[in-house]
């Protein structure tokens, strides 16, 4: 099981590679540093349908970091939402695959996201309502560590621990890079953990690229009985390609010519 995951990540990080360089979009160090957290939620967590994306009973996904939106329709394709040939029309006009995570347009996004900060609020409403409704569905918000500078995230945060939403998990996609600089410059999280325990979550740290640690402790919630949980996942930005593993600059930057060729070849692919 792991290896399969492992090479699911491997190939999910080659076409969000090709989709960034063919619709020459950014984003690609915040998708890559993401791939084994979305790969084991699709794999192993969410119950969903691939045939009915709006099957009653799904469990619900939000990214929150719309702008990894290639890492999200490339899962998706992979799992059948639809044909994997549809990923070349990513970020080209009127091709119905935009560079910020869209509902109406993509199978099986749940959220239009993409303005940071609110995705963890939706999702906590979400939440709330499966709980009056007596749903069995549960709600998993991926957020970047740069988006919880929002002040909304905060608000979410206390609501849902008043309310005991334990069907609700916050995934943190923490690379420590931020669209211009480290995070710990931008503001400062630390001590992050220590934030969330304090609001009474239940928090778990893991390797936000070990299959078996995601898997595990996505396979264990809640974290605490009667409490939302956070799991956060310590990532590397672009991990998977030496030149752009740690390097703010992958932020935006698209990869052309000899450094599409690199990446590509670090990934195990040709052009």
């Amino acid at each position: 099981m792991i290896e399969t995951l492992q090479e699911r990540a491997r190939q999910l990080r080659v076409h969000v590679l090709r989709m960034t360089h063919e619709g020459k979009a950014s984003h690609v160090g915040s998708c890559f540093s993401m791939a084994e957290i979305i790969t084991v939620l699709y794999g192993q967590i969410l119950r969903v349908d691939p045939q009915n994306p709006q099957w009653p009973e799904r469990d619900r996904f939000i990214l929150s970091k719309g702008h990894a939106s290639a890492a999200l329709y490339a899962s998706l394709a992979q799992h059948g939402f639809f044909p994997v040939e549809k990923l070349a029309c990513f970020y080209k006009d009127g091709l119905g695959m935009p560079g910020h995570a869209t509902h109406d347009k993509v199978p099986g996004v749940e959220l239009s996201t993409g303005s940071l900060g609110h995705g963890l609020p939706v999702g906590t409403g979400m939440a709330l309502a499966a709980k009056r409704d007596g749903a069995k569905h549960r709600i998993f918000v991926l957020l970047s560590d740069g988006e919880c500078d929002e002040g909304s995230n905060w608000e979410a945060v206390l609501f849902a621990q008043h309310h005991k939403l334990d069907n609700l998990t916050a995934i943190i996609d923490f690379n420590h890079l931020q669209s211009l600089a480290e995070v710990k410059e931008t503001l400062d999280l630390e001590p992050f953990a220590d934030k969330w325990r304090a609001c009474n979550w239940g928090v778990r740290e893991i390797d936000g690229h070990d299959i078996g640690q995601l898997d595990a402790a996505l396979g264990a919630l809640p974290i605490e009985a009667g409490k939302p949980s956070c799991l956060i996942a310590r990532t590397v930005k672009g991990k998977g390609v030496s030149f752009m593993e740690h390097k703010v600059l992958w932020h935006y930057r698209t990869a052309q010519g000899e450094e599409y060729a690199r990446a590509l070849a670090e990934l195990g692919e040709t052009p």
